[in-house]
């Protein structure tokens, strides 16, 4: 292996590896024991999702509690309001705009945090345990500067961690804290469903059938992530092998899933944010909004189907500038056969991008909301993770792409050395 290579992968894992100490340290003066048993207690709503995405630190109350989350959320609405106003999207274009653009998104990350954290400090002032322990022990007023100020440097520890990697490692930073904190609770998971079998509480069948549809699970994302529609594209202007005359065909690769992993992890971090912010809410209407977004109940799952579609379509847009590429083969000389240059090629392009997005759309749906499924057609007694296994089978795809790039990018470099 190259020494570059290895030392990105050992600065990945070395930032990894802070990320899930920081997982450990929990904010000054709170009683561990009784939010690990609310946690515990409420492993199947919308605070078992935030524990997951946490990587298991809200169960701790950690200082990185609130996960990137914040950070998301203000992407999501900075996406949103470039894609309203074009001035704001041509800030991203250029490249002191681009940097202009992130530092936005870093100061509404400090604001979402603050807001968040702040709401779940108000919600810890009612916990007690079974016993009758508060989950607080120290003044609350005090408490809520503390926890706001562990919170936010937990946040901001964990954006720069993320952007350190994307930039000195290997892989997308951000992506791989969540798939960090997903796979850290894998072991748990297995051990939890072991002791179900043991006690009786699960059907060995029944643990077989699960094993069998995460397998199939995997095998599906793995199939539709790799699957691309190639659209061939000729130049007749290309020197190749020091032949002018000759006319080559290329393709651009246009994937099923063009967003990602995108689409879920917004919808997720939507519908938990109203979950966060009135936890700790007395007030009626607020409390039926909380339940009404009950991860076990008909209508989150509709809603999670409907923004999981919407962002899908959303981000392809973004994602996959057709005008842009329409006018960038015109420059090159080249062209999709059949499909004129310019307009035309630029409506081929898009309807082919709708199509794909379309059924790339309706399997994240459907992958996101599969936990639900299972739980309400098989009966399983623990929530099934389909966001959780698109993330870890993209994120980890995209990492060996990123690797394998990296290898071949070396190989290169060293045959132009030998060559000179």
């Amino acid at each position: 292996m190259n020494a570059s290579l290895r030392n990105k992968i050992l600065i990945t894992f070395g930032f990894l590896f802070i990320y899930r100490i920081l997982a450990y340290v929990p904010v000054p003066g709170v009683n561990v024991d009784v939010i690990a048993e609310f946690f515990k207690n409420n492993s199947n709503n919308a605070f078992g999702m935030f524990n997951m995405f946490s990587g298991n630190a809200a169960e701790r109350l950690s200082i990185i509690s609130l996960g990137i989350m914040p950070y998301i959320t203000a992407s999501i609405i900075m996406e949103l309001l470039s894609a309203t106003f074009p001035k704001l999207a041509a800030l991203k274009k250029e490249r002191d705009g681009m940097q202009k653009y992130m530092q936005i998104i870093r100061y509404s990350t400090v604001i979402i945090t603050v807001i968040q954290a702040i709401g779940v400090s108000a919600g810890l002032f009612a916990m007690n345990s079974s016993g009758g322990q508060s989950a607080i022990m120290i003044d609350k007023s005090l408490f809520v500067i503390i926890a706001c100020a562990s919170m936010l440097t937990g946040t901001m520890l964990l954006m720069w961690i993320g952007e350190q990697i994307t930039s000195k490692g290997i892989g997308n930073g951000i992506s791989l804290i969540i798939f960090a904190g997903i796979v850290s609770g894998i072991p748990t998971a297995i051990g939890g469903a072991i002791n179900l079998v043991n006690t009786g509480e699960m059907n060995f069948l029944k643990l077989i059938a699960i094993i069998l549809i995460i397998l199939v699970t995997v095998g599906a994302v793995i199939y539709v992530e790799l699957g691309e529609r190639r659209v061939p594209v000729s130049y007749s202007r290309k020197v190749v092998m020091q032949n002018q005359n000759k006319r080559i065909m290329n393709y651009i690769p246009i994937k099923v899933n063009i967003s990602g992993v995108i689409p879920p992890i917004f919808a997720s971090a939507i519908l938990m944010f109203p979950a966060t912010i009135f936890q700790a809410s007395t007030n009626p209407v607020m409390m039926k909004i909380n339940d009404f977004l009950n991860p076990n109940g008909f209508m989150f799952n509709l809603l999670m189907f409907i923004f999981v579609v919407f962002f899908a379509f959303f981000y392809a847009s973004i994602a996959f500038k057709t005008d842009d590429i329409s006018e960038n083969l015109k420059k090159q000389g080249g062209f999709i056969p059949g499909v004129r240059p310019g307009k035309p090629t630029a409506t081929f392009l898009n309807d082919v991008v709708s199509r794909l997005t379309f059924w790339g759309a309706i399997y994240l749906g459907i992958i996101a909301t599969l936990p639900w499924l299972l739980v309400k057609l098989m009966g399983v007694p623990f929530g099934f993770g389909g966001t959780s296994v698109l993330i870890v089978v993209s994120v980890a795809l995209d990492t060996m792409r990123k690797i394998e790039a990296q290898i071949y990018m070396n190989r290169y470099q060293t045959l132009s050395a030998m060559d000179l």
